[in-house]
């Protein structure tokens, strides 16, 4: 009999085939999954309600700060955006009279900003003139307080430079006297009786220097005197002075009309509506209107 070998079940012993790479071409092959979305563009609809709340939220815009004209330069870009932005929709096509009721509504709000623009910029130059005539007599007012005490100082040391030696000479005048006086009790005074007309002018001299001494320091206490007065004036005076420029600038704030114009602007906001209402009307959206008016 002859030897016959096993057979192997097909597939078994085989190396598995490894997967062939993607060619450069084949991984840049765009995949039919990526489609095309096309944008979305409003409806004259759309566009229209947009248009009109973005017109009612610029009528009801506050400013809390000032200067307002800051503000107002900003809110009028965003007007003019927001009516250039309606026209330039595709499904909107402007007529002659929506520019021209547009333009004019523009024009007008434009002219009452400006007007109080100006009037902003008066109030603001007059209340910077004021602030800087106060700003100004303070510094005078530091000057002056720095003033009287240099001069104070100066009439301080020049008293102690003039009463020093009156000092010292009345010290030994006192000295003297009392030297006097202890002779005037021993033997040898009462022999000599010298020691009375000693002792007299001993005290002539004294009191004589006293006098001095205290009319010295009269004198400075007067001009110690005379120039904390003069002080006391000029500080009132300066003092007075600030206080009406104070007043000013309140009365100067509390007279102007200067605000954040919301009436004026809320007024061009409402025009406009009308304007862009009218101007659906026009185009056949007579129906549709209802939910775009005021």
């Amino acid at each position: 009999m002859a030897y016959q070998p096993a057979r192997t079940r097909r597939g078994f012993g085989r190396r598995p085939e490894k997967a062939r790479p993607k060619t450069r071409t084949e991984k840049q092959r765009p995949s039919s999954e990526y489609l095309f979305v096309e944008e979305h563009v409003q409806t004259l609809e759309e566009a229209a309600n947009n248009t009109l709340n973005s017109l009612r939220r610029l009528g009801s815009q506050r400013f809390a700060l000032a200067p307002f004209h800051e503000h107002f330069d900003r809110w009028f870009r965003n007007l003019r955006i927001t009516l250039s932005e309606f026209e330039s929709n595709p499904s909107v096509k402007v007529d002659d009279q929506f520019t021209k009721e547009c333009s004019q509504v523009l024009s007008d709000i434009d002219s009452v900003l400006k007007e109080k623009r100006l009037k902003e910029a008066s109030l603001q130059e007059s209340i910077r003139i004021v602030n800087q005539k106060i700003l100004d007599l303070r510094v005078l007012l530091t000057r002056t307080e720095r003033e009287f005490a240099s001069k104070a100082k100066e009439i301080t040391e020049s008293k102690e430079r003039a009463v020093k030696p009156i000092a010292s000479r009345l010290g030994a005048l006192r000295e003297e006297l009392s030297r006097i006086v202890r002779m005037k009790t021993s033997l040898f005074s009462r022999v000599l009786k010298s020691g009375a007309r000693k002792e007299s002018e001993a005290t002539q001299q004294l009191n004589s220097t006293k006098r001095e001494l205290a009319a010295i320091e009269q004198s400075f206490a007067a001009e110690h005197g005379r120039l904390r007065d003069e002080y006391g004036r000029r500080r009132e005076q300066l003092l007075d002075q600030i206080a009406n420029h104070q007043m000013e600038i309140e009365s100067l704030e509390a007279s102007s009309q200067v605000d954040d114009a919301l009436e004026v602007r809320r007024a061009a906001c409402d025009a406009l509506i009308n304007v862009v209402n009218a101007f659906l009307r026009r185009t056949g959206l007579a129906s549709e209107t209802a939910s775009f008016s005021l």
